[in-house]
């Protein structure tokens, strides 16, 4: 059996150029990154201005157990199968985070035979979108204590300093770092922090502006800290946003590949799920709508994370809503829900797949609260019985809704067929009502408990003292208007990840609140989740490798 890069290196990849003559695009109008990979200049958009933008389609997930589910999987499959069926389809994706390529994941960019390609690249460093947030990121950074150093007005307290350094790797020793030690010529030493690329808030940033006046003046919003009269002070009283914008200038612009079939596939930014917002970028999925019929777009971990948000935020900033929501389940998962260690749920269980269904269950209701329809990708492992799978489809009839048994990592498109048909019933048969669960201009409470409650299930939900104090303090600011992006663990509906199925009787524990100022969020952080991941104990980096020809291995 091939692994997932022993597929992708014996694709026939199509020049780039063709691959966007297929959705319209002259040779003029990408910037090529090599023969396979191109960015789609911002320009572009003037060309598009009006034009009628085809359907949107989300996939989601229930909540996962640690190795993931197969949402990329199932949205590449689902989008190839879409062309095969002759409906135009394009895939929107998020990078993938050099901290999960060599720490649990070791890439994702799909699998089996529902990849995007060249993987190796679009893994390791793609067009260097990651890094060009990272520069400016830590640019910021550097900005801020040059600033401190060399006593410029607004006088920062470096007690007060909010902004930390990213780096793309999970490395927990750099969770709490004390910068500037050496002596006065090093600067004013303080303790800092460094946060993983995917959780900056110019990562979010970068997948919500609207264009370069957007992105420079949302840079520009960044709260970095407080001067000695506790006034605010932001990036732009720095001076800082608008060599930020500089530094992504090509970062901002969507990057065009392909699939394994060789159907046009847009990748850009990569915010997490858990403790970001979880979906590509505004721009990408705008770009795919005015270029295609159906646009396939995914939201990381289970739809409490990435689908809440996009639902909430993404749509209401970006002004769509998709018509569809694609909802991935695996019996394994199912059974991990149900009671079954990890290392059991490969083992036929159906009594236990069925204890686990009211995970499943309560996703479905809350897309359905968002008023779309949804449909159930189970996406089909080699262990899965037919009596497990035959007794989930009961379930899901009993459950009136629509399903489809997946075998896109098996099959590529073909195996994707019938979900493509069920999608599509969907999309003719059924007008979304969309709404989002709250508006912007409701308090920062409301909008926090709405989530905990309607979402989760929760009872409600417990702040500390630290967490209220900052709530007084952004509302103060002006920011009781900022969309929420809740920070929590993807194994559970609760903030416990211990909390398996469909728990009852809990609430939601807000330990602080950060405030992504430029990015118009809150974030409350709960229960025990960090926004700097370490490694496990085997990380996937000790698999990966590179021959004398310079072919990489160990990417799965």
């Amino acid at each position: 059996m091939l692994s997932d890069i022993e597929i992708a290196q014996r694709a026939k990849m199509e020049p780039i150029e063709k691959i966007a003559e297929k959705i319209g695009l002259s040779p003029d109008e990408i910037e090529k990154y090599g023969n396979y990979k191109a960015k789609i200049p911002l320009s572009v958009f003037g060309r598009l201005q009006g034009k009628e933008r085809g359907k949107l389609v989300l996939v989601t997930a229930i909540n996962p157990t640690p190795l993931g589910e197969g949402k990329t999987t199932v949205s590449i499959g689902l989008s190839m199968a879409l062309n095969r069926r002759g409906v135009k389809s394009i895939v929107t994706l998020r990078e993938p985070s050099l901290g999960p390529v060599f720490g649990i994941k070791g890439g994702a960019a799909g699998g089996g035979y529902s990849q995007v390609v060249p993987m190796e690249d679009i893994n390791l460093h793609f067009t260097g979108d990651f890094h060009a947030v990272t520069s400016a990121n830590n640019l910021l950074s550097a900005m801020i204590d040059n600033h401190i150093h060399q006593r410029l007005q607004p006088y920062l307290d470096s007690r007060t300093v909010l902004w930390k350094r990213t780096i793309d790797m999970n490395d927990r020793a750099l969770r709490q770092v004390v910068v500037a030690l050496g002596g006065k010529v090093n600067g004013f030493p303080r303790e800092d922090g460094f946060n993983i690329t995917p959780a900056s808030e110019v990562m979010a940033i970068l997948g919500l502006a609207l264009g370069y006046a957007d992105l420079k003046e949302r840079l520009g919003n960044i709260l970095v800290g407080f001067d000695f009269e506790r006034n605010p002070v932001y990036a732009r009283d720095i001076k800082a946003h608008r060599a930020m914008a500089a530094l992504l200038k090509d970062a901002i612009k969507p990057n065009l590949v392909q699939t394994l079939e060789n159907t046009p596939a847009i990748i850009h930014t990569g915010p997490f799920a858990n403790i970001a917002h979880g979906t590509n970028s505004i721009l990408a999925t705008q770009m795919a709508m005015a270029l295609s019929d159906v646009t396939v777009t995914e939201a990381g971990f289970g739809a409490d994370l990435g689908a809440e948000k996009f639902l909430n935020i993404v749509s209401q900033i970006g002004g769509f809503h998709p018509h569809a929501v694609v909802i991935v389940a695996t019996i394994k998962a199912l059974k991990y829900h149900g009671g079954v260690p990890k290392d059991k749920v490969k083992e036929p269980d159906v009594e236990a797949m069925v204890r686990g269904f009211p995970n499943l269950q309560k996703h479905i209701e809350n897309i359905r609260k968002f008023g779309l329809p949804a449909i159930v990708a189970i996406n089909r492992f080699p262990t899965d019985t037919d009596e497990e799978i035959r007794a989930l489809e009961e379930l899901l009839e009993k459950e009136g809704v629509r399903y489809s048994l997946v075998e896109v990592f098996a099959k590529g498109s073909e195996g994707g067929l019938d979900l493509a048909d069920k999608v599509m019933d969907a999309l003719e048969k059924e007008k979304p009502d969309y709404r989002p669960l709250y508006t912007k201009d409701m308090p920062l409470e409301e909008k926090i408990e709405i989530i905990a409650r309607e979402i989760y299930g929760a009872d409600g939900v417990e702040y500390s003292p630290k967490a209220l104090r900052q709530l007084r303090q952004y509302k103060k600011l002006g920011f009781d208007d900022a969309y929420i992006c809740m920070a929590k663990t993807q194994y559970s509906l609760s903030d416990d990840p211990k909390k398996l199925g469909r728990p009852t009787g809990f609430k939601i524990n807000v330990r602080e609140v950060e405030l992504a100022a430029g990015a118009r969020f809150v974030i409350p952080i709960t229960g025990d989740i960090m926004r700097m991941p370490g490694l496990p104990k085997e990380p996937q980096a000790y698999r990966i490798d590179i021959d004398e020809e310079g072919r990489i291995s160990g990417l799965m």
